[in-house]
């Protein structure tokens, strides 16, 4: 079992930044793919940012590149995603998910993420 805890939400207005952090512990050795996803009420879960734990570069959404950057410190177990620019269609709850890879790809869908954290929400006004 691996678990996930989310910290760093809160609100703010548009422009501003938020960092967001994930604690994972556990039985994390055969996770290989860390992400972060939101969902904002009555739209689906979407991915922004998806990274390996064993380095590469991460995978980000159009809505979201060049504003949100993932970064991970493997010896603390813990993913950070740094928001800039924010704007107010980012409003949203913000979850951390934990994987494992398939032939060496980490998935932006959310369906192949077997952990998940409990969620922070994200509120930007304009």
């Amino acid at each position: 079992q691996v678990q996930l805890v989310e910290s760093g939400g809160g609100s703010v207005q548009a422009g501003g930044s938020l960092r967001l952090s994930c604690a994972a512990s556990g039985y994390t050795y055969n996770i290989d793919c860390m992400a972060w996803f939101r969902q904002a009420p009555g739209k689906e879960r979407e991915g922004v940012a998806v990274t390996r734990t064993g380095g590469g570069s991460a995978i980000y959404p159009i809505s979201v590149k060049g504003r949100f950057t993932v970064s991970q410190d493997n010896a603390e177990s813990t993913v950070t995603l740094q928001m800039n620019s924010l704007k107010p269609e980012d409003t949203a709850m913000y979850y951390c998910a934990a994987g494992s890879s398939t032939a060496g790809y980490c998935s932006t869908r959310a369906g192949a993420y077997k952990y998940w954290g409990q969620g922070t929400q994200v509120a930007v006004s304009s």
